[in-house]
């Protein structure tokens, strides 16, 4: 009888390594494997998140995974394993805790899809994207760096087929039940027991019983930053200055200019002009990008314009900034935010693109209201809050009532090294700009 020997395939202890940044413990957002499966090299391995951003873990190794650590939505630690993979005899060797790890939405970060002998770059959640609409990638053109396929591609090519997005699901009316019949007076009817007119009887309901009980839940993800980020903005003597600006002459020029983006593939708002509008004032005023340091003896006046726009998303409120706003123009602008603005939808914003701002703007105008009392994102030292564009009356220089676009702008500064004709100076000089944007074209670089 002849005996075979089959050697044990050596099972290792995944650690989630060092993200960065004094990161300890981050959220499991997703998981990409299951137990059992088989996964290559540098093949996704779950998504996490950090009070900073959401990062790929990927496969370091060939092999099938035999355990996961932690369920979704737990909290993982540094050092900690978070999965078991058997892999070949050959691959122990090196730290088993070094971890690949990649912004899950950055430029650099890809997955491969074999498709017809060649391979179609895109990310997991673009992969479910096409999945779950029985899309080829193969039929997919990309426009991300070296052909990859974006989720904006996706859903340019659904709306391509289709014509239209669709609508979300109509509003479901509840309604009373209609009157119950009325039988017919009989000839044998007395007068006072005729009925008086049918009228909508009130449906009987039971009375609810309430059965919800209260839950708590941990402040984790992004939520742990912004408690952090406002209870240093506590310690900030504010001072507010609000104004309004008269946009029309900005929408006559913006409503010139959005055809050609949108024929350039980007879509054209007012905020880039908003913000490149901000720069070239903040050149006059460097103290409002500037930095005061915790024992307040320094200033450090900045040398990058990075500009945040304040984002209401899924995962809270998210302040990305567009970097080097001064060596850009308007269009440039406009492109970048798009991109923001696409991964802050999908929640994938990298910790570059959250990391670094020097001042912030906040529209919460897109939503609604006129004034507001935006609060400082230490350790900047300035911020804006731009109300929504109404059409109201107002007086042209032949004292003439005229329809005029109106936005109004809310501003806080720190009042320690800000005082307030400092953040009246920069205020009007922003507003000039955007009253007469034709003017920016001298300042432009």
């Amino acid at each position: 009888m002849l005996l075979i020997a089959v050697a044990a395939r050596p099972v290792l202890q995944f650690k989630l390594s060092d993200i960065g940044e004094g990161i300890m413990e981050v959220t499991v957002k997703e998981w990409y494997v299951k137990e059992g499966d088989k996964v290559s090299q540098f093949d996704s391995i779950c998504e996490v998140q950090s009070d900073k951003a959401s990062v790929t873990i990927t496969s370091r190794y060939d092999g099938i995974i035999r355990k996961l650590y932690y369920d979704v939505d737990s909290i993982a630690l540094v050092g900690k394993p978070l999965i078991d993979i058997e892999t070949e005899a050959g691959q122990v060797e090196g730290p088993q805790e070094d971890v690949v790890e990649t912004p899950a939405m950055s430029q650099e970060e890809h997955t491969h899809q074999e498709i017809k002998g060649h391979k179609t770059q895109a990310t997991p959640a673009v992969r479910r994207l096409a999945t779950e609409n029985n899309i080829k990638l193969s039929e997919v053109v990309g426009t991300g760096k070296d052909g990859r396929i974006l989720k904006e591609d996706i859903l340019n090519f659904i709306a391509s087929q289709t014509g239209a997005i669709l609508p979300p699901a109509p509003f479901q009316e509840i309604r009373p039940p209609p009157p119950a019949a009325v039988a017919p007076s009989t000839p044998a009817a007395k007068p006072k027991e005729k009925m008086s007119p049918p009228s909508i009887p009130t449906p009987v309901i039971p009375k609810p019983v309430f059965t919800g009980k209260d839950h708590t839940e941990p402040i984790k993800g992004f939520q742990k930053a912004m408690v952090k980020t406002m209870a240093a903005a506590l310690k900030i003597p504010h001072f507010g200055y609000k104004d309004e600006v008269d946009l029309s002459l900005l929408i006559r020029l913006r409503s010139e200019l959005k055809g050609l983006a949108e024929s350039r593939g980007v879509k054209l708002s007012y905020m880039p002009f908003f913000i490149k509008a901000a720069s070239l004032a903040l050149l006059h005023f460097p103290i409002l990008n500037s930095s005061l340091d915790e024992n307040c003896t320094n200033i450090t006046y900045k040398a990058a314009h990075n500009i945040g726009l304040a984002m209401d998303t899924s995962q809270g409120l998210l302040v990305p900034n567009v970097k080097n706003v001064q060596m850009l123009s308007v269009f440039e602008i406009a492109v970048e935010l798009n991109r923001l603005q696409t991964l802050g939808a999908a929640g994938q914003l990298g910790t570059t693109d959250l990391t670094g701002g020097t001042f912030t703007l906040s529209n919460i105008g897109s939503i609604g209201g006129t004034y507001a009392k935006p609060v400082i994102l230490p350790p900047e030292v300035a911020i804006g809050a731009l109300g929504k564009i109404q059409a109201l009356p107002r007086f042209n220089h032949k004292g003439e009532v005229v329809k005029a676009h109106i936005m109004n702008v809310s501003w806080s500064a720190d009042h320690r090294i800000i005082d307030g004709a400092t953040m009246c100076r920069f205020s009007n000089l922003w507003r000039s700009y955007l009253e007469n944007p034709a003017s920016m074209v001298l300042d432009l670089k």
